[in-house]
């Protein structure tokens, strides 16, 4: 290293730093072995539902002075941070950086076969409890129209039988006795006929 007045370059002193960097080495070695490793937790399902809807439509009124967390948008609490609406708000929850501030790694748990057979069989159920669910709101349907069709075939025929008596072509019993042998009794019990 010379020490001239005109030489105004900087000089490095090689064995100084690379005994620094020597000793930088071991430390981290050294803290290595001591220190476990951060193993993050696997991304998992929501054990929560997200509320979009609690502020939807509702007006605010909003100054210098109001907390972050009341102000217009979506707050999340874990990153402190305030997403102005709903789709972008997903995206941060959804994301990298809220999943790490919450302890999550971005790696998904690997499903086993069990797994996902166990799977197959809750979805197989769900879809049969809905297919009953569908039979039978189909049924009960079904049976309201068939009412209906038969209620409105007796009006029709009250109403037929009705135009008819103000005419006078049809005689009441008539109508009654043949009303009682399609329903499979001879009479409604009324009075008896001299």
């Amino acid at each position: 290293m010379t020490m001239r007045p005109d030489d105004h370059r900087r000089k490095w002193d090689r064995k100084e730093y690379e005994r620094l960097a020597h000793e930088r080495i071991l430390a981290k070695d050294k803290g290595n072995e001591d220190e476990e490793p951060i193993t993050k937790e696997l991304l998992k399902q929501r054990e929560y539902k997200v509320d979009l809807d609690s502020k939807l439509g509702k007006s605010m009124v909003i100054n210098k002075s109001t907390p972050s967390s009341q102000s217009g948008g979506y707050y999340c609490n874990v990153c402190d941070c305030v997403v102005k609406d709903s789709i972008n708000f997903l995206d941060h929850i959804n994301g990298k950086k809220h999943q790490r501030n919450l302890g999550m790694s971005m790696k998904v748990e690997r499903s086993s076969l069990d797994q996902v057979k166990e799977r197959f069989k809750i979805n197989k159920k769900k879809t049969e409890e809905k297919k009953k669910d569908y039979e039978l709101e189909s049924r009960v349907r079904e049976a309201k129209e068939e009412e209906d069709r038969y209620r409105e075939y007796k009006r029709e025929k009250r109403k037929e039988r009705k135009r008819k008596a103000d005419d006078g072509e049809l005689d009441l019993d008539a109508g009654g006795s043949e009303m009682a042998a399609i329903m499979g009794f001879a009479g409604f019990g009324g009075s008896k006929k001299n």
